[in-house]
């Protein structure tokens, strides 16, 4: 294994992908070649109450090289990208091994490369107020009361959307102000882009749709249900991101009786499907920077690229 990072090279490496594109065990090998370390920029890997269902690195992964942000979070708190923003600012610095950035949330990509409109922090009173109020309401009644109250930002949102919309009431609660007036300005990008090597993981449709599937099957045998059970047991909102991960809602009405454990599964997989397509669509469209790659190329690419010389 190399020891820190090589002189001249890249500020990071960043790897993005869809869900079960193989992210992981990459970023876990290329770690381990490089002395580097592997952050986490995937936006339920956070939580500690999900290390089975979020496909967290396991042992074997954990074991071949350093890790950060993985499981560092409670389910009862709403993560932010400000505050991952804040977290991984400090393992960017020159002295520290090589970061090898690695996750399927894209918007964490785009603040750290184009830097991240400066909104107000949203109290915690507030934040339960809204979600309360949200709590059992379709996402279209919540999208009609965000019509009313900031229509510029409801114009920007599918009323299919409840987290985000959720999230632009919190905001106009907490400031009077809109959403997309705050998201209109940027603060600095913590990554000059031209000083990282970027990539995004391309997988066959059909080849990932089967990763996928097989991916949850494993997930279920190895305990998914019963760490469910155990985030169920703590009664939170139902309108909380870790409440809201794949998997989750589906597995929760399996575990009430509201439907056989064999349709939630089905129900699962297409929603994890589904995402990993809303995936590749925001980095073709927001990352369009990333160059796009094979897990087996992004591997000799990135690789290459630790050692080439940066200006």
């Amino acid at each position: 294994m190399a020891s820190g990072r090589p002189a001249g090279g890249p500020r990071a490496l960043l790897i993005a992908g869809p869900t079960a594109s193989g992210k992981s065990a990459l970023a876990a090998g290329i770690a381990e070649r490089l002395g580097g370390v592997v952050i986490n920029a995937d936006s339920m890997q956070v939580y500690a109450d999900l290390a089975i269902l979020t496909a967290r690195p396991g042992e074997a992964e954990l074991m071949r090289a350093p890790h950060a942000l993985y499981g560092t979070v409670d389910g009862a708190v709403i993560y932010s990208v400000k505050r991952w923003l804040a977290d991984v600012t400090p393992h960017l610095a020159e002295a520290g091994p090589l970061p090898i950035i690695v996750g399927g949330t894209g918007l964490y990509f785009k603040a750290l490369i184009s830097g991240l409109s400066p909104i107000p922090e949203v109290p915690d009173a507030v934040r339960i107020a809204v979600r309360a109020l949200a709590e059992g309401r379709q996402p279209a009644e919540l999208h009609a009361l965000l019509t009313r109250r900031d229509p510029a930002t409801a114009g920007r949102l599918r009323p299919t959307d409840p987290q985000r919309i959720i999230r632009a009431l919190e905001v106009h609660e907490a400031t009077g102000g809109s959403l997309a007036a705050y998201q209109s300005r940027r603060d600095p990008p913590l990554l000059d882009l031209a000083r990282c090597a970027p990539v995004t993981l391309t997988v066959e449709r059909e080849t990932l749709r089967q990763r996928i599937d097989r991916r949850f099957d494993m997930m279920v045998g190895n305990g998914a249900l019963a760490e469910v059970e155990r985030l169920a047991a703590r009664k939170l909102s139902p309108t909380l991101p870790a409440m809201r991960a794949l998997g989750v809602p589906a597995l929760i009405g399996a575990l009430r009786g509201e439907r056989p454990l064999a349709e939630a599964i089905s129900m699962a997989k297409t929603e994890t499907r589904r995402y990993a397509k809303r995936q590749e669509t925001f980095f073709r469209h927001q990352l369009g920077d990333f160059t796009p790659v094979t897990p087996d190329e992004a591997e000799r690419r990135l690789l290459h690229a630790a050692v080439a010389p940066y200006s």
